[in-house]
């Protein structure tokens, strides 16, 4: 009878593990269970618990894993050799560096800490039940502290010993006074549906109970997905993820785990219910998946940008956009947060590193941060500004001297991403705080009016890295997103026919026909070169463009800082005895995508692979970025052209960057000389002056006497 109901016991227990969620089950090579020797439980040794723990959202997504697998709590060689030993698709071997220098294998996932803690004794009861129908009854309980498990039932809905056996308390063969006893079915059936109404507060529960009560933190789980105990004492215990790597959204459920248990049929295992499993093996299932990126720009409607009118994010933002030198730029960055399903999944770290090339400040003091439940950003949850204090914002440069800026989520803004109840609250509450909500983060910069900018199909690129961390915090991963910014020069070449006019004398102005408004621009002496700065309505406020003689005899006026725009180039003034044009100039700069790509990245693309170097971004201790080879989607880069009065012309190059300048040359002509006039016929208009003269004397003598004559 004592062997009956020691097999019964274990029996029961081995249902109360393969009830919870098991998506697989591999362990190191350990010795196979012999059926002939362990077929009767020893309560002098004890257990040991092995835990695999693989990516198998993408196993099941490669097409190598079928989740109907059934876990027998045995090493299975078949299943160790398909997820820890296999080359993921797009991989040359099994192994794969990770992006902090650690490595893993096949779909192994380093860096979860699991913590368990032993809540019960393992217990028989025998009463007689007096009905009739049997004189003795005989079942497994489990006996559960009333202090130290106040809590554990608490989170089952089990408070003050609801569903409880209740003839347990009806003998003296148990402690009714200390323990309230169970039967399995009871927690197994409580615990999942306490998961199943409020999964987020039940796995919150259950992971602050077994840290505040003496659990035991087992190792991290290595590059093989591994972590293991050894020596535990016999028992039921509960299991929990504490502690999940960055790629992780949804930590296993928690689990109770009956030590020893007996084995089950399955993959491995065609006879269940033989023998004895003292150490056992299993593989919880883990989701993954990571935040997405995007940076987008346009010019400001502060400045005379085409891109005017409300704030909603698809108002004219795109990854490439083209403005004038000293026009304000709209950066806008979108991220989807990940998911955030209990306390061991919460973000440790959600930090921005935004770069400008050299020829774009920040204006700084500008941050805005908003939260949104929808991707498109149309259910507004919360607006941040640096005055909250939930996030900070410092500045740097780069060995490059390229600027950067870098947004940090403060203690307090990460405890209100992890635990905020505005989005999820009530019953079936799966995610926590700010869960899958996308933060949309606004700021300004100026293009620079110098040297520093781009000009060209080069463009003036704009990164931004995210990286984010969990609890395991050592495990962290990064994402990159650019965008662009160009801008394009006027190169006007001003001639004189026969090569002897004043260039200081000739004046030219700009128009931008397509927004309405004329060039203001400072003159670099040294470089000869206008560079834009602004605009006025006014056209009398406009810069007066003078062409700089070179040493090839020529003038010219160089303006850079000019967008894709119709421009219209006016000559208000020529040198004396020169003339000016007829009609005013048209040049018209334009673009069109190439078919060259900029990085860009989405969770459809990237794989999901934990710290992937392929689309890892370290950054050093000075701010630079340093990609390596990342996987992307198109965005493609543009490519200017330029037409002059409706004719095509050759853009030329700037510092090795194409289509970069609009040439045009203006040539005044001399103007057309008056009849000559000399010294030799300035006497014949003193002559006809005098005779004229004499004739008006004369024409009044005569009439002087013909009045007295008639007196």
């Amino acid at each position: 009878m004592r062997k009956l109901t020691k097999a019964l016991a274990l029996i029961l227990s081995l249902a109360l593990i393969l009830t919870f969620p098991v998506g697989a089950s591999a362990a190191a090579p350990d010795p196979v269970p012999d059926p002939t020797t362990d077929v009767l439980i020893d309560e002098d040794r004890t257990g040991s618990l092995t835990i695999y723990k693989v990516d198998l959202t993408n196993a099941e997504k490669d097409g190598v894993w079928d989740s109907s697998y059934v876990s027998t709590g045995i090493y299975d060689q078949d299943v160790y050799d398909t997820l820890i030993g296999a080359t993921r698709a797009g991989d040359t071997d099994n192994s794969s560096d990770l992006g902090n220098s650690e490595q893993s294998f096949g779909y192994a996932i380093a860096g979860v800490e699991f913590t368990y803690l032993r809540i019960a004794d393992i217990v028989q009861f025998a009463e007689s039940t007096n009905d009739g129908s049997t004189s003795n009854h005989v079942e497994v309980l489990y006996g559960i502290d009333k202090t130290k498990g106040a809590d554990f039932l608490k989170a089952l809905g089990l408070d003050g010993g609801a569903k409880q056996y209740a003839n347990a308390a009806n003998t003296d063969k148990l402690d009714g006074t200390k323990y309230y006893y169970y039967q399995s079915d009871v927690l197994i059936d409580t615990l999942n549906a306490a998961l199943e109404s409020n999964a987020t507060t039940t796995k919150n529960a259950l992971e602050s109970y077994v840290k505040a009560n003496g659990g035991t933190a087992m190792p991290l789980t290595d590059a093989y997905g591994k972590t293991s105990a050894e020596n535990l004492e016999l028992g039921l215990y509960v299991c929990v993820e504490t502690k999940v790597p960055e790629m992780v959204v949804s930590s296993c459920n928690p689990f109770l785990l009956s030590l020893p248990m007996t084995n089950v049929s399955g993959g491995n295992s065609e006879d269940g219910g033989t023998y004895w499993i003292y150490d056992v093996t299993t593989f919880p299932k883990n989701l993954t998946g990571i935040p997405t990126l995007e940076k987008l720009l346009k010019e400001s409607a502060a400045d005379t940008g085409k891109n005017q009118g409300t704030k909603e994010l698809t108002d004219g933002y795109a990854h490439t956009g083209t403005a004038s030198d000293g026009d304000i730029i709209d950066y806008l960055i979108t991220s989807t947060l990940p998911s955030i399903t209990s306390a061991s999944t919460y973000l440790s770290e959600y930090s921005f590193i935004d770069t400008l090339s050299k020829g774009i400040t920040y204006l700084k003091n500008d941050v805005v941060l908003s939260f949104y439940t929808d991707a498109a950003c149309k259910n507004l949850v919360a607006t941040w500004t640096e005055a909250d204090g939930k996030f900070a914002v410092s500045y740097n440069t780069t060995t490059a001297g390229e600027s950067v800026m870098t947004i940090s989520m403060t203690e307090k803004g990460l405890a209100e991403i992890n635990t905020s109840k505005d989005v999820y609250s009530g019953a079936n509450m799966v995610n926590s705080g700010y869960s899958d909500c996308t933060v949309k983060i606004t700021y300004q910069a100026q293009m620079n009016s110098d040297a520093s900018v781009i000009y060209g199909d080069a463009g003036n690129p704009n990164e931004v890295a995210l990286v984010w961390r969990r609890t395991s915090s050592n495990y962290y991963d990064t994402l990159v997103d650019d965008a662009h910014v160009f801008t394009y020069g006027i190169e006007l070449t001003k001639l004189f026919s026969d090569g002897q006019g004043n260039f200081d004398k000739v004046e030219f102005i700009l128009f931008n026909e397509t927004d309405g408004y004329y060039a203001i621009a400072e003159l670099n002496e040294d470089e000869g070169i206008y560079y834009i700065t602004g605009h006025t309505g006014n056209p009398e406020n406009a810069t007066r463009f003078i062409p700089i003689k070179g040493e090839d005899g020529k003038g010219k006026v160089f303006v850079k800082g000019v967008e894709d725009d119709i421009w219209i180039a006016t000559e208000l003034r020529t040198d004396d005895g020169y003339t000016l044009l007829k009609d005013d100039i048209k040049i018209v700069i334009s673009q069109v995508e190439t078919a060259d790509t900029c990085d860009i990245y989405t969770s459809d693309v990237l794989g999901l692979v934990q710290n992937d170097p392929r689309y890892a971004t370290i950054i050093n201790d000075t701010g630079d970025l340093h990609k390596s080879l990342q996987k992307h989607l198109e965005h493609h880069h543009l490519t200017a052209s330029s037409t002059v009065d409706g004719n095509d012309v050759t853009m030329l190059e700037d510092s090795g960057s194409k289509n970069a300048h609009a040439p045009l040359s203006v040539v005044n002509t001399k103007g057309f000389d008056l009849p000559a006039t000399g010294d030799h016929g300035v006497w014949m208009y003193g002559l006809a002056g005098i005779l004229l003269m004499a004739g008006s004397i004369t024409s009044i003598i005569i009439g002087c006497r013909k009045k007295s004559n008639k007196k």
